[in-house]
């Protein structure tokens, strides 16, 4: 991993600052067993407290929320924060992942959907066990296009093609992984949840634009929209509502951990 550019280097405060808007509408969602296997054992919902670091426009802050959990929903850029769509549970709070500035030791579980990569790692994981109660739990989940699947592997090199990545970053795996060494957790696992989004050609022109890496313009926007065009054209169906459209495959990724705090205190 040496060789590897961190992504909190990237700009990760301000670089989603222009694909807002697109984000809120357009990104997936989190299936439904993922967030099952989330809160697992963990109690009665209505009676958890949530912290979503990165919580982006908050689409897995709200996921939570409609279970009743009380959500602080921890998201530095502003126009993230304005782009989200507002939840009885849900309150946002305005702070990096790496000082939340939030009481120590409040919350039953700390989240963070699709942003765990852009973190300083150890700094993070230090804050997250801060925040933690003793026997508090770390769920890292990331929505990872399934590119075994004809159409998504098609627009995955697409997407490639034109991306400006031109240095090995850290991936969202290899930054997961590093819980499973960090000294702040423990009992780390992995949950694998596959499947298929239906998707007009809006929303995935959306999808697309909503990436930080993307070109919105210029040649290289010019040269990806006509492969996406003609790629939708390939692989269109007719869906229940007459309208055209096709299918993204997904499998969603779910890292846990606990907090060691509490078998730190036992040994102290």
């Amino acid at each position: 991993m040496t060789n590897l550019i961190p992504l909190h280097l990237q700009n990760p405060l301000h670089r989603f600052s222009n694909r807002a808007q697109d984000y809120a509408r357009f990104r997936p969602s989190y299936p439904p067993e993922a967030i099952a296997t989330l809160l697992r054992d963990l109690g009665n919902p209505k009676t958890l407290t949530v912290a979503d670091v990165g919580a982006g426009t908050g689409i897995g802050a709200r996921l939570l929320g409609d279970r009743h959990i009380a959500v602080t929903a921890v998201e530095p850029n502003a126009a993230m924060r304005k782009a989200a769509i507002p939840h009885p549970h849900v309150t946002f709070h305005a702070a990096p992942a790496e000082d939340t500035r939030l009481p120590s030791h409040h919350f039953d579980l700390v989240t963070c959907c699709q942003a765990f990569h852009w973190f300083n790692t150890p700094l993070a994981l230090a804050e997250f066990q801060r925040i933690l109660k003793p026997d508090g739990r770390l769920g890292l989940l990331w929505n990872k296009r399934n590119t075994d699947d004809d159409f998504t592997g098609q627009y995955e090199d697409i997407i490639r093609h034109a991306s400006d990545r031109q240095v090995k970053v850290l991936t969202e795996f290899q930054a997961a992984e590093r819980v499973a060494y960090a000294p702040q957790f423990t009992n780390y696992r992995l949950y694998v949840f596959k499947w298929k989004r239906p998707m007009s050609y809006e929303a995935l022109i959306g999808l697309t634009l909503s990436a930080s890496y993307l070109p919105k313009s210029g040649a290289a926007y010019d040269g990806m929209r006509k492969a996406l065009d003609d790629l939708f054209d390939q692989f269109a169906t007719v869906g229940e509502r007459g309208d055209r459209q096709i299918q993204m495959a997904y499998h969603t990724d779910l890292h846990l951990a606990e907090s060691t705090f509490a078998t730190a205190q036992l040994r102290a």
